[in-house]
């Protein structure tokens, strides 16, 4: 059996991010979902609308999110837009929060934590999906990726409490008087993840951008400083050798500001997301590299 390919790129601009999806081969069309993270109010780390509107406007996209379960500023449709609108996003395509009027039920084959997962009610009208991530560190979940983005970005608030809190309450986020073990979260993030791509057949790809790696996600306010250099632009159509590929690059780099990521990772025993995606059939954490050189002046 051949290894899934990932292609990598190391330099960040909106050409390269166009042309590593056009490597996939895999062309999005009909009504596109562009799956990514608009990013809480005060965080400058999400994926910068410069780089990516491009592609965005090439597939004729439109950029999906769901409402967040906790307090901030996109916890409600409104201010999510809001939120949007001040990250520059809805000046480049229209922005769909999809769980606005609601969610959809998926069903989750064979699931030992979830049965159903709730995703927002508007993917349903979209014919293909862009997950288009902004790879970094993440305070519960050790790392944000592919999956991190479909698991958790594409559930419904009351979806993201079931993950969050492995099956048992869609109205509280976190249960901080039973938190449920680290790996049952972990395990759920996979699971909902196995309901998407159920449902998406191969009418999805996925596309990492791993920059400004702080330790923290795009959901947090005020994120801890960036201590790693950029490393790239990195795409697949299998996510969980997408999210290996960025986790090993993540720890063969020479970068010594890496620590803290890697700390970050080990922490919070993110590798058993991957270990258990692939365990349910979500994709190999066993890849092949292709790098992508493309001339300088191509910016």
């Amino acid at each position: 059996m051949n290894k899934p390919k990932v292609y990598f790129c190391q330099r960040i601009n909106a050409d390269n991010l166009v042309r590593i999806y056009e490597a996939l081969g895999r062309k999005a069309g009909g009504r596109v979902a562009v799956k990514l993270s608009t990013g809480e109010a005060g965080n400058p780390n999400h994926l910068s609308v410069d780089v990516i509107k491009k592609l965005v406007k090439l597939v004729n996209g439109t950029i999906v999110e769901c409402n967040t379960a906790y307090d901030g500023h996109r916890n409600t449709t409104a201010a999510h837009l809001q939120t949007a609108a001040e990250h520059g996003f809805t000046a480049i395509a229209d922005v769909d929060i999809m769980d606005a009027e609601g969610e959809m039920t998926l069903p989750v084959r064979n699931g030992h934590h979830l049965k159903e997962n709730y995703v927002g009610k508007n993917w349903q009208n979209y014919d293909f999906t862009i997950v288009l991530s902004h790879f970094k560190g993440h305070p519960m979940a050790g790392f944000g990726g592919a999956l991190k983005n479909v698991a958790i970005g594409m559930a419904s608030a009351a979806g993201k409490a079931w993950i969050h809190t492995a099956g048992q309450s869609r109205a509280i986020p976190v249960d901080w008087a039973n938190v449920p073990p680290q790996t049952d979260f972990l395990e759920s993030m996979a699971e909902a993840c196995m309901s998407v791509f159920d449902k998406a057949g191969k009418n999805i790809l996925y596309i990492s951008v791993a920059n400004n790696l702080s330790v923290d996600c795009d959901c947090v306010a005020e994120p801890e400083p960036v201590e790693m250099k950029d490393i790239g632009i990195l795409a697949s159509l299998d996510p969980v050798a997408l999210d290996r590929a960025c986790v090993d690059m993540i720890y063969n780099a020479k970068d010594e500001g890496k620590r803290h990521l890697i700390e970050r990772i080990e922490q919070q025993q993110a590798i058993h997301l991957l270990d258990y995606a692939e365990k349910i059939g979500l994709g190999t954490q066993d890849y092949e590299l292709t790098e992508l050189n493309f001339a300088p002046h191509d910016d």
